[in-house]
């Protein structure tokens, strides 16, 4: 059941997957621009990443630390969806997509933010630019390509030295992330500020 690769997903009808999965791009940028989020950082320098997560930058520009977070979004995306029965690689990158898609939606609302402000280390968070929340989306469709073409072996370890290098680097990965969205802990928080 579990294959290291799935050619499946490289048929003709991939195409139809990435076209939809622009689709769902597209159909995203409309909503966050509905919800009120800019395109790009207030700032307005065209600088594509942002490494400082304790600036206003963070979540603004293209790429910053938590890019990696979402490349593992599609690590999981694709290991878990692999055991639904009767999926073909396509149906699984598009259902992968659509997730990101919709969590892109969610963590940008108010509800979401408030709680990252309140339970998490992103104190002065105000959501995601949309050009950020694209590139995120990107990253869960490399993070699904990647384990598409390798073995489970390589996307442990992706995700494990990725977890590493991010706890050691900004104090925060996904499983913390995950953690203290769900249960903040007052001890690991703190830690997290210094």
């Amino acid at each position: 059941m579990l294959e290291s690769t799935d050619d499946r997903f490289f048929e003709n009808r991939s195409w139809t997957g990435a076209w939809v999965a622009c689709a769902l791009i597209a159909g995203m940028v409309l909503v966050l621009a509905g919800m009120g989020r800019r395109f790009w950082c207030e700032c307005g320098s065209w600088v594509p990443w942002s490494w400082d997560i304790w600036t206003a930058h963070n979540s603004q520009h293209l790429i910053d630390p938590y890019f990696f977070s979402h490349v593992l979004h599609g690590v999981l995306f694709f290991w878990v969806l692999l055991w639904v029965p009767r999926l073909n690689g396509t149906h699984r990158f598009l259902i992968a997509a659509g997730l990101e898609v919709g969590w892109e939606i969610l963590e940008n609302s108010p509800l979401i933010i408030e709680r990252y402000r309140e339970a998490t280390m992103a104190v002065g968070y105000t959501g995601d630019s949309i050009a950020n929340s694209i590139m995120d989306v990107v990253a869960c469709m490399l993070g699904f390509w990647f384990s598409s073409k390798f073995s489970w072996r390589w996307s442990v370890g992706l995700f494990v030295v990725s977890e590493i290098v991010m706890l050691i680097t900004i104090r925060d990965n996904l499983l913390l992330n995950v953690l203290m969205l769900v249960t903040p802990i007052p001890a690991i928080q703190e830690w997290q500020s210094r």
